[in-house]
Order: structure tokens, then sequence, then C-alpha cells
């Protein structure tokens, strides 16, 4: 090697050793940046031409330094870190986020700060479009991949078709007739219940039992006047009689039939279905269940006692449910391990919205980053695979949590000064051989 060619050596060492210094500072500057992933770079040496016999043992090779020969990202995993946000995702284990630009783009990140714009749409803090499969009005999760929603329309209202009652009745009580002019003097006990119509719209109406004869009982459905039409028989001052059935009883006390007997609508008595006011559907039919009944139900000697009841106890309510609701609005959301999105809407039901996706690639080393804590495929990664948040070898989601950046403060540090000492190295060599190139001018005097 020639004394000149000194110089060009460590200035190839002085390059790359800025170059590994620039990254060791990128990587300390984002030491905080969420999901970031630290960048190392590699260095290979140079060679110049064979200087004498080429081929044989005496050939010598000559080198010309050093050259960064790339700039690679490690993917391991950084801690996890608790928020507030329930639209804060972390990955933890394999994969990446997907989303899109408006234009289409693909990018992938680590980086889950997400957050709903004014259409509904999942995005990141660029705007990014996060991606997912999407969901059926009923919650059924789709296999089809696009812009994750969430719905800001209301969840649709459900009619009421069944109510069940559980109860004990009294079996001391003495038997009496119902009336409705005085539903309360000729009953033994009552429950309210609110009940649903086809818009949704909410009604209260009142369960009467009345003892008719030893182990049987009527059960009388009463609803102010204002909020239905029923026949003018079954009409006295703000009450309006709806619906009438039978229970009876085995000795033991246990149910043994449960009869519908009528439905008293604005038509004529005893047909028809419930009319609410108010534009709903008319003729609502709602069964009123019981429990197991021995007979009706064929339950077998063993039923009857899952439901209504009649011991020599004071009457009680036991349980009381109906499957109607009103309709809702979103209030909230939760995301779990796999990656599902739930609904929470404000009348008390959830349901399924979509399901975060998650892309894996066979060799992450070899994406580009673009910024923005964001990577773009490449031919050296390969063609990503789509998959759901817990399966097969994709890691889970976590939600209201964070993955922080994988810099390691203390390794960047001593690398740091591993490398400032060999660019300190490199600079010593361009000043011991511009003292030798001195001497050598020197000679000559």
């Amino acid at each position: 090697m020639g004394l000149q060619s000194a110089f060009f050596t460590a200035i190839s060492g002085i390059n790359a050793t800025g170059r590994a210094l620039g990254e060791i500072g990128n990587n300390i500057a984002n030491a905080e940046t969420t999901g970031y992933k630290s960048r190392r770079v590699s260095f290979g040496d140079l060679f110049g031409a064979t200087i004498g016999a080429g081929g044989t043992s005496t050939a010598l090779t000559e080198g010309r330094g050093v050259s960064v020969i790339g700039v690679n990202a490690s993917f391991s995993q950084g801690s996890l870190v608790s928020t507030a946000n329930s639209l804060d995702l972390a990955v933890d284990g394999d994969g990446f986020f997907h989303v899109k630009d408006s234009s289409g783009n693909n990018f992938y990140t680590r980086d889950g700060q997400f957050s709903v714009n004014n259409s509904g749409n999942i995005v990141n803090s660029k705007g990014f479009f996060l991606q997912g499969f999407g969901a059926s009005p009923s919650g059924t999760i789709l296999g089809t991949t696009g812009n994750l929603l969430l719905s800001t329309t209301q969840e649709a209202a459900s009619v009421t078709t069944t109510v069940d009652v559980g109860a004990n009745l009294d079996a001391s009580s003495t038997a009496t007739t119902f009336a409705i002019a005085d539903p309360t003097g000729t009953s033994q006990f009552s429950t309210g219940i609110t009940v649903f119509d086809s818009l949704g719209t909410a009604h209260d109406l009142t369960i009467y039992f009345t003892k008719t004869a030893n182990l049987a009982w009527n059960y009388n459905v009463v609803a102010p006047s204002t909020s239905v039409t029923v026949d003018a028989s079954a009409l006295s001052g703000t009450n309006a009689l709806i619906f009438t059935g039978s229970l009876t009883f085995t000795t033991s006390g246990a149910l043994n039939t449960e009869t519908s007997i009528a439905y008293y609508d604005a038509s004529s008595a005893s047909v028809g279905g419930i009319d609410f006011t108010g534009g709903s559907a008319a003729n609502q039919t709602i069964t009123f269940d019981f429990g197991t009944s021995i007979t009706t139900d064929s339950g077998g000697a063993t039923a009857g006692l899952d439901g209504t009841t009649q011991f020599g106890s004071t009457s009680t309510l036991l349980t009381l449910s109906q499957d109607g609701k009103t309709s809702g609005t979103l209030i909230g959301t939760s995301i779990s391990e796999t990656g599902i999105i739930v609904g929470r809407f404000s009348n008390g039901t959830t349901r399924n919205l979509g399901q975060v996706a998650l892309a894996r690639f066979t060799n992450p080393d070899g994406l580009n980053g673009v910024g923005g804590n964001q990577f773009i495929e490449t031919a050296d990664s390969g063609s990503p695979l789509t998959g759901a948040p817990g399966t097969g070898a994709f890691g889970n989601v976590i939600a209201n949590t964070l993955e922080a950046s994988n810099v390691d403060l203390g390794d960047q540090l001593v690398n740091m000064i591993r490398m400032q000492r060999a660019f300190q190295a490199n600079s010593r060599v361009i000043t011991t051989t511009n003292d030798l190139l001195g001497e050598l001018v020197n000679l000559a005097r």
C-alpha cells in the first residue's frame, strides 16, 4: 500500500464510524419513541487490486479501508407500558399492525397509538387506517380485511317476545276473583316488568297473581290505559287488561300446567295480541313462561321446580327477565387478546364490531423503514402473511398498552464510546501520514 493510500483508508474509517455514530444518536433520540426498533450499522472491509503474481501464494491484496454494508433494525420485543386509552394497542409476540393511507398504500408498524377519526375509522397518528376483519350486523367476524370502523349508528331495538318469571306463590292465600277495576285488591301478589314494542319503546306492565282455587292461580297482565288499545270490556279507569293466563300446581307445590287464556286487543275480547300505542306493530304477542311445567312442557316428574312454585311460605319473586331491548348508541369499546373489538351500547347490549389483523414477514429484517415508526415491505422481507392475533405464530394484542422502544441506553452509550475511539484512531492515521509525508519532503533539504 502506498503511503498516500493511508489517507483514503483512514477517511473510509472516519466515514463509517461517523455513520455508526449517527445511528447511535438516532437510537438514543428515539429511546422514548413508542414502538421504535433500534438500528445497527454493519461494516465490511474493502480490498483493492492484487499486487504481485496474481493467484499465487506470493500475491498480496491491498486493503482499501471499510464501508457500511448495511443498517439493520432489531425487532426484539420492547417493554409493555399500560395506558388509559382502550385503543392503545401493543403486539405481544410476532406481528405488525397493518395500516393504509388514503391512497391505499400499505404500511406496517409496532406503534399501536390509535384513535377514532370523525368518520368512525380507527387511525394512527398519521391518519392511516388500521386494517382488520369486519363484522356482520349480528356481530359475526368476517373473513375479509378492510378499514376498521367503529359504527356510530344506533344498535337496533328488539321487540319483547318472551317474559320469564320465577316466583313462589303462597299456598295459604285465600281464593278470590280478579277485577280490572281493583287489580291490587283482587290479587295476592304482583310484580312489574318493562317490555319493548317493535319500535323499541318501553312499556311498564304489572303481572297480578290471583288464587282461584286450591293449587290453581290466574295471572293477569295489566298496562296503563294510555299505552295500549284494548277492548272496552278490558278497560277500567287507568287500567287496561291485556293478557290473562292460568297456572296449576301439584300437591307437592311443583308447577303442573301453564295456560294462555286470552289477549284483549281493540277488535274484540279473547283474540289477537297486544296493541301498543305510538305507531308500533299491532298484535304483538308475548309468551309468559313460568318455568318447566310437568304436564304442559312434558317435563316429567322431576320438573316444576325451576320456575314458579306454590309452597306454604310468603309469596316472593325469584327471577324475572325479558328478551327485548330499546335502541342504543355506542358508548365504549374493549379489545380482547385475539383482537376482537366489542362495542358497548347504551341499551346494555354488546356486539362484535371487528377484529384487528396482524401481518407477519418471513424476513422482517428486510423491511424498509420510512419514518413515523412505519415500515414497508421489500423483496428481501417477502410478502406479508395476514392473520388473527393469538393464532398460529401471531402474537397477542394487548389493549390499554403500548410497546416501548427497545433501545438499550447502556448498550448505546458503550457503542458510542467505541465508535468515538475508532473515529479518533482513524483521525490519528491521517495526522501521522501527514507527518510522514512531511518528513519525505524534508529529505530534499
